[in-house]
């Protein structure tokens, strides 16, 4: 599978750690949306689109954040629910992510594929971005 597009929209700001949204575009026939940026301890690197986990009010089934203590709809008190856990494959259970992918790499390949593509277009991007607090005549017009 081959990457034949990437668009980057950059969300530079001091007080964030996600820098940037790409949308990467496979073999000029699919297109995945809002892969995020992230400046991380060691670097940046590529996190996939991902959605939280919902669970239903009991009264007017209003799906809310896994966790949530009352329902932003109707305000009814939604039971806690044991935290789901995933078998990790040596014995171990871990607590279900925050977060869930909607798409991803399979293999450590692409996944590393990927993030060299998509961060090449970011730093090329960021490249042509006006420099914040550029003098009048000093920035680019767009």
């Amino acid at each position: 599978m081959e990457i034949t597009e990437v668009k980057i929209a950059l969300r530079e700001s001091p007080q964030t750690r996600l820098k940037a949204y790409a949308t990467v575009t496979f073999d000029q026939c699919f297109v995945v949306r809002n892969i995020k940026i992230i400046e991380g301890k060691n670097g940046f690197f590529v996190a996939m689109p991902s959605r939280k986990p919902k669970v239903s009010c009991p009264r007017c089934r209003y799906k809310n954040d896994l966790g949530s203590r009352y329902c932003s709809q109707c305000g009814t008190a939604i039971p806690s629910t044991p935290t789901p856990t995933y078998g990790s494959g040596d014995g171990e259970s871990q607590e279900a992510p925050a977060h869930r992918d909607i798409a991803h790499p399979i293999t450590m390949e692409f996944r590393q594929y990927l993030q060299k593509i998509v961060l090449e277009a970011y730093e090329a991007e960021r490249a042509k971005a006006p420099v914040a607090g550029a003098g009048e005549g000093e920035h680019e017009t767009l």
